[in-house]
Formats: structure tokens, sequence, C-alpha cells
């Protein structure tokens, strides 16, 4: 009987906090006074909850599309692979949570590739289009191009830091694109 009881009063006293939380605020008496005191933030937040919306405020505005929307994406300097050619002009400086494209063209002229599994890890890649095909992977490591082409990868960069995408077994300083995510 004793263990009974006591079951009974720890399941009491776990709903306690539960029926606490549901229980509905008390209405205020003179609805007019309290809208002269809140302010346009409270007063949104308040006709928001009587209508069953909670409704989360963010940092930015990015509209009804969201941060991937198309006029959100910043267009970056193509990277360009041929033979003995650079890569990239110059250095790339990214934002953390901002959300990029860049085309990646190939000339032919020789079998290359870019990889780079650190700058792959440091950002969200959202799709890569070759050739009107849209692939959207969980991960990528490399992009290798066999004949002439172009490639276009957007992504939204997210872990701060200094990555390479280069060509493999390369080592100059001009066959590397460098990203410094800030």
């Amino acid at each position: 009987m004793t263990r009974l009881l006591t079951i009974l009063m720890l399941m009491a006293g776990l709903a306690a906090p539960a029926y606490a939380q549901e229980a509905p605020k008390p209405k205020p008496e003179d609805a007019a006074a309290q809208a002269a005191e809140m302010e346009e933030g409270e007063e949104e937040e308040a006709e928001a909850a009587t209508d069953g919306v909670h409704e989360a405020a963010a940092k930015f505005d990015y509209g009804f599309s969201g941060m991937l929307a198309r006029d959100n994406r910043t267009q970056l300097a193509p990277l360009t692979l041929a033979s003995g050619k650079p890569v990239a002009s110059a250095e790339y400086k990214l934002k953390s949570g901002g959300y990029y494209r860049i085309d990646i063209t190939a000339d032919g002229s020789q079998e290359l590739a870019l990889s780079g599994g650190d700058f792959f890890r440091a950002v969200w890649v959202n799709e890569i289009v070759i050739n009107d095909i849209e692939i959207r992977p969980m991960g990528v490591h490399s992009l290798e191009f066999d004949d002439a082409g172009t490639a276009s990868l957007s992504f939204v960069a997210i872990v701060p830091g200094r990555y390479t995408l280069s060509i493999p077994g390369s080592h100059g300083e001009t066959q590397q694109a460098v990203f410094n995510i800030q």
C-alpha cells in the first residue's frame, strides 16, 4: 500500500509542472490600459498569441523564400581550370551565413579536378548544377572535369577559417583558390 501511495504521489508531483504550464493566464480587466503600456513589438506578439500563432523574429528579413532566395545570393568571380593558367584571380572573402554561387569552368585542355575536403566540410552545399542537371549532394570532396564545361556551385558558408580548393598534385599558389570565411 505504501508503494502504491508513493507512486501516486510521484506521478502527481511530476504532473504538476505540466498543469502549471498549461494554466491560462488571467485576462486583464482594462485592455485599453494594457495596450497603452505595450510597445509595438509586444502588441504584435500579443495579437499573434491570441490567434494561436507563434512568429519567430529573425535578425534579418529574408522575405518569403528565406535565406536561399535568388536575390540573397552573391555571385562570386568564376574559377578556371585550364592547363598552366591560374585557378582564381584573387582570394575570396566570405561571411559566415552568407549564400554564394560560383561557376567553375574547364576549357578541356587537360583532365583537371578541384579538390578541397576541408572547404566542402566548412560550407553547406545547396546544389551543383552541371548541364542544367541539379545535384543536391550530402557531401563533396572534389569536382573533376574530363572535358570542357561549367559547373555552378551554390553554398552557404558556415565555419570561419581559411580553406583552399586546389588541383590535386599541384603545389603552386596559382593552382588553388583560397576562401577566407569570416
